[in-house]
């Protein structure tokens, strides 16, 4: 019988600068209020030197502790951010760990990489390639940013999420019982970075072409969509009803997106776990963020039935549910 992957640790890290709504007030025609309003953003935290590896690197060392262990065999990174374009900057992030020669890339999902980062996992340990996996959400969205474009820079921040997860019985504590997954390469443009890759190297219009954009509007509607229904799909796969999550935990890119889908799956809305108001959309590194913040404040113990749920770049989205096992967040 393949073997399932469980949740057994979870460590996190942020830079070290905190950004306030009333900072970027000051160089934006933004305000607090505004922000607010449509995001649900207080505040975020933006890299002051820190590379996305640092950050993996801290998250990962945190999520090792938290699962009791010093070894995995495998390191998988989810970022839109990595140190360079190439090499990837997983096999720089085992390294530092000392976890020796073990498998390690990359995955580019933008803000669905850790559920596919999950997944990938998951099915490494099924297929008994590896009984354990470093999986790591983390960007430096602020090195990618226009600094005077208010569409994303009040809404985007930094930092890193890491799970340990460790092959076991089918159905044991934090297993992962499913997973949907999906893609529409058909809607590419609508979150991209349009030059530094073999398509565009370079615009020749100055430094725009190598900024994050996106097109609001239709990711509002189009994130709100996919992630219903692929967490509808998962729901239905697993026979849970939706009035028995006890959390979901979507991807973190907006307030209204995370109660327009837990409305559209009958999930009560006090049952939702909201995190960008500390941290902001923290791309493939919210979830986890998210994750160990309701631990953190008590909300998220063992035996909760947790779905979780993300919408990101690509145009990519994903889904998984596990019950929440008895581990400390670090």
């Amino acid at each position: 019988m393949n073997a399932t992957a469980a949740l057994t640790g979870l460590g996190t890290a942020l830079p070290t600068r905190r950004v306030t709504n009333e900072e970027l007030s000051r160089v934006l025609d933004t305000d607090d209020q505004w922000i607010q309003s449509r995001t649900g953003i207080k505040q975020r935290f933006w890299s002051a030197g820190e590379a996305t590896s640092d950050l993996a690197v801290e998250a990962g060392r945190s999520a090792l502790r938290s699962a009791g262990t010093d070894t995995v065999e495998m390191v998988i990174v989810a970022t839109t951010t990595p140190d360079h374009p190439c090499p990837a900057t997983a096999p720089d992030v085992a390294s530092r760990l000392g976890l020796g020669v073990v498998p390690a890339f990359d995955i580019a999902a933008v803000c669905s990489g850790f559920v596919y980062g999950l997944a990938c996992a998951a099915a490494h340990i099924a297929a008994g390639l590896a009984s354990s996996v470093l999986v790591i959400g983390a960007e430096t969205y602020s090195t990618i940013l226009d600094p005077d474009d208010r569409t994303t820079s009040v809404i985007f921040g930094d930092g890193a999420g890491a799970a340990v997860l460790r092959a076991t019985a089918p159905d044991g504590p934090g297993s992962f019982l499913a997973f949907d997954l999906g893609s529409d390469g058909s809607l590419k443009d609508l979150i991209t970075i349009p030059d530094g890759g073999s398509r565009q190297r370079t615009s020749g219009s100055g430094p725009a072409g190598s900024y994050f954009t996106m097109q609001g509007k239709p990711v509002f509607r189009h994130a709100v969509d996919r992630m219903t229904e692929s967490a509808r799909t998962l729901l239905e796969t697993t026979g849970w009803a939706a009035g028995s999550i006890d959390w979901f935990v979507g991807h973190q890119a907006n307030a209204r997106i995370l109660r327009a889908v837990a409305d559209g799956l009958g999930v009560k809305s006090d049952r939702v776990i909201m995190d960008m108001d500390r941290v902001g959309n923290t791309s493939a590194a919210s979830i986890p963020l998210a994750l160990a913040r309701a631990v953190a404040d008590g909300n998220l113990v063992p035996g909760d039935r947790v779905l979780l749920s993300a919408f990101g770049g690509g145009v990519t989205w994903g889904s998984s549910v596990l019950v929440w096992p008895d581990i400390v967040a670090l």
